[in-house]
């Protein structure tokens, strides 16, 4: 019971980092031979991803004060210097702001005035609307990426002059999921065509609003596949091997992903489904221990390090793979070997925090020891739980849905924008993209396939 309290203390009020020091790495004492060097102060100018547009200003001369107009020494006039100038940059910001556009689509007629033409109008997520369809894409793009709710959105537009509603905005996101709806599906197909997907789930909530079926909150989950071509979410009410299913659809490949037994479970119903398990999550079950186990700990924590230090030393993607299965085979395998001799001869009780992760790391131990026989299936599938942040930040800041609408939409738009964003896409313009596309009826490309274009 104290190891636990302990575990919840930390989780609520320590460091969250599991980085350990690398071997050399150190105070500064050891790098410098006992030199005192003073902490770097600032980090200079940041990389821009795109180049800002330049704004030229000049600035005159009769903006000085008239004393320094005058030389100190001559006494003549300081005049201005032809094409010399003391040059520097700022950057600076440009307001937004919304403007009313007024169309006026011109019409036509035939010679005997039977036909009658109209230029078409302007493409829309909500059809014969007031908004643009850039306005419903940023209400996305705000929500979805930057992680506003619709009200805060709405308090934000008011300051910048747009009297609006969150029903209207909300209208506008559902009128550009419905444009889009086709899309995720493809791309979750997309992603199960790959030989080796990483797979995990955190939690949502549904919150029925007045009026509506159901009392109280519901709990769900947020299932997510990912692979180096992008992120597919759907959001479920079942943490379950049924809903696995429904998300894996009839895959068959390498899962990476963690013990639940959910993944188990839908493994033993298909032989063609490979469950390979994560290696951060063992190192986390040790790492959460080590202070009770100093001594016990050490020695696991150092080889799984080892490992991740192989890994390093191979290029990334499938361009490494020869090299990685041969340093796999060299050096992996004697540590992995050693990790398993360790975590079988350490005595520990079965119910202390030390047993329990030494039963965890040994009850799946052909899931961890798959990725030796195998260069594509990575360590662990920490991409995917990063690619979890995005929800979770949204879950911190809108709480959930409030309908079951309210979860198709979250999904299809956390998938669309993070998958561009994983694939080096501008997630904006990506969206944007996609729904010009789909409001003028032409095909709306993945996003990896418009970074191939």
């Amino acid at each position: 019971m104290e190891r636990q309290l302990a575990n919840r203390n930390h989780a609520l009020f320590g460091d969250k980092s599991e980085r350990r020091e690398r071997p050399g790495e150190g105070d500064s004492a050891d790098i410098t031979g006992g030199r005192d060097v003073k902490p770097r102060r600032g980090h200079g100018p940041r990389a821009q991803q795109t180049e800002l547009p330049v704004v030229e200003v000049v600035h005159e001369l009769d903006k000085l004060p008239e004393e320094e107009r005058v030389c100190e020494l001559c006494g003549g006039v300081v005049e201005e210097w032809p094409g010399q100038f003391e040059e520097s940059d700022e950057v600076d910001v440009v307001e937004r702001h919304f403007v009313l556009k007024h169309h006026k689509r011109k019409k036509g007629k035939c010679e005997c005035g039977c036909t009658i033409r109209t230029a078409p109008p302007p493409a829309k997520a909500v059809a014969g609307g007031r908004y643009s369809l850039d306005f419903a894409v940023d209400v996305a793009v705000q929500k979805y990426l930057d992680h506003l709710p619709l009200e805060r959105q709405v308090r934000i537009m008011t300051r910048e002059g747009l009297v609006v509603d969150s029903q209207t905005l909300w209208d506008q996101l559902w009128g550009l999921a419905v444009l889009l709806k086709d899309v995720p599906e493809r791309l979750r197909q997309h992603l199960l065509s790959d030989g080796m997907v990483l797979v995990d789930e955190t939690p949502w909530r549904l919150i029925p609003g007045r009026g509506q079926k159901g009392a109280g909150t519901k709990r769900c989950w947020v299932w997510s596949i990912a692979t180096p071509a992008g992120v597919f979410y759907r959001i479920q009410e079942h943490r379950s091997a049924e809903a696995a299913a429904t998300l894996l659809g009839d895959y068959a490949g390498v899962v990476m992903c963690d013990a639940m037994s959910a993944y188990l479970s839908l493994a033993k119903q298909r032989p063609s489904l490979t469950i390979a398990n994560c290696w951060a999550h063992a190192r986390r079950r040790v790492w959460e221990v080590r202070e009770s186990f100093p001594i016990e700990t050490k020695q696991a924590l150092d080889l799984i390090g080892e490992l991740y230090a192989v890994e390093r030393l191979c290029p990334a993607g499938r361009a490494g793979d020869a090299l990685r299965l041969q340093l796999r085979q060299e050096r992996s395998r004697p540590i992995v070997e050693k990790l398993r001799t360790s975590a079988m001869t350490t005595p520990a009780l079965p119910e202390s925090g030390l047993g329990k992760a030494i039963s965890y790391m040994t009850g799946i131990w052909s899931g961890l020891t798959r990725f030796l026989d195998d260069p594509r299936i990575p360590l662990d599938n920490n991409r995917v739980e990063s690619a979890l942040r995005d929800p979770v930040m949204g879950r911190h800041n809108f709480h959930g849905s409030r309908s079951k609408r309210g979860l198709e939409v979250a999904g299809l738009f956390y998938t669309l924008l993070h998958s561009a964003k994983v694939v080096g896409l501008e997630p904006r313009e990506y969206l944007r993209r996609a729904a010009q596309a789909a409001a003028a009826d032409q095909p709306v490309p993945l996003p990896h396939e418009l970074l191939a274009t």
